[in-house]
């Protein structure tokens, strides 16, 4: 009897293992199913009726936030005189900033006070982008977010850049090297938010698609071999490169500034030295 009951039920096992196989190998509409997985969810926050809309990039992104806060504070970890890997790893990140930050012009101070930010943010990307790998959509595939960040970036450029060199060195920026690329310098601040967007949102969005893809049409082992590079590496790399450039923009108005303040005091220095030759001419004519 229980011979009987054994292969009945590895009968009914095998049936139902078919079966999924046969469903999660179908291949149905394509397109249909990409379009689902852009199209992001839309509600509202229970108890507020319709009056406060929230969609999956929204909690997505405060997921992101608490998972981020967790690991790194977990990498960070207790300061000790024989550091830990754990502690060696955050430290080499930091000295990676600094590095950046002193390529750009920076000085010690200057890169105390933009590494923390700069380091936020990163670490806010990384785990936006990353958390992909989980088959979770990140939130840059939503075009309001890569936009968002990229404000907030140029916002604090600008902040930045003026508590640095003062209100007087970032209009003086504008005109390194020759004042007649004022309207260029201009336009480059509403260039560059418009860069870092599109970015990180096309380089985001076409691994979400490229992954969403490759599940559909090939579920098994190939998606994860390709979720190591598009999902994890692609992730970092793309929140790396949105730091290293707002520093760099920041590095690029007090770069600027310091030149032309030199350049200015160069020529008062030259025109002064020329009216004491001057000066003096005259003193020995009489």
């Amino acid at each position: 009897m229980s011979m009987i009951l054994a292969a009945s039920w590895w009968t009914q096992f095998w049936e139902a293992f078919e079966k999924e196989i046969q469903e999660l190998f179908h291949i149905g509409n394509i397109g249909e199913e990409i379009r689902s997985a852009i199209l992001q969810w839309r509600g509202y926050i229970p108890g507020t009726g319709e009056r406060v809309p929230i969609t999956d990039a929204i909690i997505v992104s405060w997921i992101a936030v608490l998972v981020g806060i967790l690991f790194f504070t977990w990498l960070g970890g207790k300061k000790s005189r024989i550091p830990s890997t754990r502690q060696a790893v955050m430290e080499s990140l930091i000295n990676v900033l600094f590095g950046v930050c002193k390529d750009y012009g920076l000085n010690e101070e200057q890169a105390e006070k933009v590494i923390p930010m700069v380091g936020t943010i990163g670490i806010f990307l990384i785990s936006c982008n990353v958390i992909s790998i989980f088959h979770v959509p990140p939130p840059a595939k939503n075009i309001a977010f890569p936009f968002a960040m990229a404000l907030f970036a140029i916002v604090y450029v600008i902040f930045m850049s003026i508590r640095f060199v003062g209100i007087k060195g970032f209009a003086r920026s504008f005109t390194d090297p020759k004042p007649f690329m004022v309207p260029f310098k201009i336009i480059d601040f509403f260039i560059k938010p418009i860069s870092l967007a599109l970015r990180l949102f096309g380089n985001v969005f076409g691994a979400f698609i490229l992954m969403e893809f490759l599940g559909i049409v090939c579920p098994l082992i190939v998606p994860g071999a390709f979720s190591l590079w598009f999902d994890l590496m692609d992730g970092i790399l793309q929140a790396v490169v949105f730091c290293y450039l707002t520093t760099s923009y920041i590095g690029e108005v007090v770069e600027s500034a310091h030149a032309t303040k030199e350049r200015n005091e160069e020529k008062a220095k030259l025109k002064a030295e020329k009216k004491a030759a001057a000066s003096k001419e005259a003193k020995s004519a009489a």
